[in-house]
């Protein structure tokens, strides 16, 4: 339990966010209320100024691990990340984190809706070519009814293919029930029998890209899953079936994939880049049959006030003896699965 003469220390340096976009005046005020915060701006945390502070923080807010040992730290309970990627295993020390049992926290859950809402639109987007029909009859080249359908299909019983069942597939798969669709899940991190629980079927990748129509890339970047979809597996997709990239590129075999589209393979709709900004000679640009947003399918406004309220009540419950709720939890087992520079060994 909290000493309630004093407030817990809680360091406040969420760059590359800004505080404003986390938590509003109300909310700023309740979390003064529950915590002594400590810096709360928008420009980098001084080392100097975490030195004063380092024996006594109870949480750090950042928008990434940057503070060196976390057994330096006496009392710290919580690591809260507000980028939306838990620290790399070469930036923070997991193994101290939790024979100590310091929560390492991620934002993750906040943007899952916005993005899958995104998702959807792209599925849309491309499968009936409003985008193309923009296109068309702003020059003047528009085609009425029937003609102008060509290309287009419904989603309505289609067989939809997600590669990884995580947070965000789990916000996805409720805006797409309403088209009831034949769901195929490739996903070799959970057992079958909890896709069970969902009604999923599981199916090996080959089997998810040849027969679907649409394909929705959602899992998370491993050291494993770099370049899953190579030039191979690409060319099993339907000519009239849809790749969605929605969640991390590093799964992609880019060059395959601008190949593939430009000769008419299949279609494509991508919010994530190997490289961010995209390069402006990068090939991608000039795709046909692709639909092409900048990396903002989480990055509503409003989502973003969503996270304030989480980050309050998780540190309250903490500060309060209780586990964190609202926020996802990095788990032991899990750490591994990151990327980065270097293994998490036991």
């Amino acid at each position: 339990m909290a000493n309630s003469s004093k407030k817990p220390k809680v360091v406040l340096d969420p760059l590359f966010r800004k505080v404003e976009w986390i938590f509003s005046g109300d909310e700023f005020r309740r979390l003064e209320s529950l915590v002594d915060v400590v810096w709360g701006k928008n420009e980098p945390m001084p080392e100097e100024e975490l030195e004063k502070v380092k024996k006594e923080v109870f949480a750090v807010i950042t928008g990434r691990w940057r503070y060196g040992e976390v057994a330096e730290m006496e009392n710290l309970r919580a690591i809260i990340e507000v980028g939306g990627s838990p620290p790399p295993v070469d930036a923070l020390d997991y193994e101290t984190c939790f024979q100590r049992g310091i929560r390492v926290l991620s934002c993750a859950p906040v943007f899952g809706p916005a993005v899958a809402e995104l998702a959807l639109g792209l599925a849309l987007c491309s499968a009936r070519g409003i985008v193309k029909a923009d296109s068309l009859i702003r020059s003047g080249e528009e085609k009425y009814s029937r003609t102008g359908n060509a290309d287009a299909f419904s989603l309505y019983g289609k067989k939809v293919g997600m590669i990884g069942f995580g947070g965000l597939a789990r916000s996805l798969k409720p805006l797409l029930d309403p088209f009831r669709p034949d769901y195929l899940v490739y996903d070799p991190w959970l057992p079958d029998s909890f896709l069970s629980r969902y009604n999923l079927k599981s199916v090996d990748l080959e089997t998810l890209l040849s027969e679907s129509k649409l394909i929705f890339v959602l899992a998370i970047s491993t050291p494993e899953n770099k370049g899953l979809l190579n030039r191979e597996r690409l060319g099993l997709i339907k000519e009239d079936s849809i790749l969605l990239v929605i969640s991390r590129a590093h799964l992609v075999d880019f060059d395959a994939l601008v190949d593939m589209v430009n000769e008419g393979r299949f279609r494509a709709a991508v919010d994530v880049y190997p490289e961010e900004p995209i390069p402006p000679d990068h090939p991608v640009r000039g795709t046909k049959g692709t639909i092409l947003t900048p990396h903002i399918a989480g990055h509503v406004p409003e989502i973003y006030a969503n996270l304030g309220p989480m980050i309050i009540n998780d540190l309250e419950a903490m500060i309060s003896g209780f586990p964190p709720r609202e926020l996802r939890n990095v788990e032991r087992e899990l750490v591994n699965m990151f990327v980065g520079s270097k293994r998490y060994r036991k």
